[in-house]
């Protein structure tokens, strides 16, 4: 908390220049995006009007004129809410791009500073804010991430928007930081969507990064609710292939710790 409370501090100066750039990112256009540097905002639109409109009933909507966002009171050390409050409903999709576009990206920039710095990322988390402040823009995979969560979380009927935002992030030349893809681990999982979790996983991987307990335990569970533990099993053989190894203290802190899911879970990963 002390950390999101830090980066709020470093991300005022740059707010105005945040919604400008979120309002080009949201806008819809028909051109293919240009290959930028990963570092800073391109005017990369979310417009997948070529696929089929029956995989992707709910586009942003058309864009609105930005405006001056209305920052948000000092922290509080001694409040119990949240540094960065969610959307009380994240499947209004409409009212969450609208609100950034209109307010900007700082909420969603200190959520990943935050998890960075949880999972002991703390050099890229603070390379992510020097973007911030040496260039005065919100750097792209800030941008991208915050629109593959908002479908991640909009529940199964967006779990492949989220997934085409994440296609989209990557033609555009813009890499993914481990909290990119554990947002995307976490919605396929949340969706039931185990098999493309555990793909999401293997890159992450693959990539030279590490799932945290959370992200990793939330594909497994996936796997059990569905009834395919073999295929759990399999993935988890893959991963152990590339240095994985589950945390059984922290597997057990991080779940509840009764019912099928957790003696299947703790069956598939320990073998207990």
């Amino acid at each position: 908390m002390a950390a999101a409370a830090a980066a709020r501090r470093l991300l005022r100066p740059s707010s105005s220049a945040t919604v400008t750039s979120t309002s080009r990112l949201l806008s819809s256009t028909t051109s293919p995006p240009p290959h930028r540097s990963p570092n800073t905002n391109s005017p990369v639109a979310f417009d997948w009007s070529d696929d089929d409109a029956a995989d992707n009933p709910s586009p942003p909507p058309p864009p609105a004129p930005a405006k001056n966002p209305e920052l948000p009171p000092p922290y509080d050390p001694f409040s119990k809410k949240p540094a960065f409050a969610e959307p009380s409903d994240p499947t209004n999709l409409q009212e969450i791009f609208h609100k950034m576009r209109t307010e900007g990206l700082t909420d969603y920039a200190i959520k990943m500073f935050d998890g960075l710095s949880k999972d002991g990322l703390t050099h890229e988390a603070l390379a992510l804010f020097a973007v911030i402040k040496d260039k005065g823009a919100m750097p792209d995979v800030v941008a991208h991430t915050a629109v593959l969560e908002a479908y991640a979380n909009a529940g199964p009927a967006h779990w492949r928007d989220a997934v085409r935002t994440y296609d989209r992030m990557l033609a555009s030349g813009v890499s993914p930081n481990a909290y990119t893809l554990a947002v995307l681990v976490r919605g396929l999982a949340a969706s039931d969507r185990c098999a493309e979790a555990g793909k999401y996983l293997v890159e992450m991987l693959d990539r030279g990064m590490r799932p945290n307990v959370t992200t990793y335990l939330a594909a497994f569970e996936a796997y059990v609710r569905m009834e395919k533990e073999e295929e759990g099993k399999a993935l988890l053989e893959k991963m152990k292939g590339k240095g994985f190894a589950p945390d059984e203290e922290a597997v057990r802190s991080g779940t509840v710790k009764r019912g099928h899911v957790f003696r299947g879970v703790m069956n598939l990963l320990f073998g207990k």
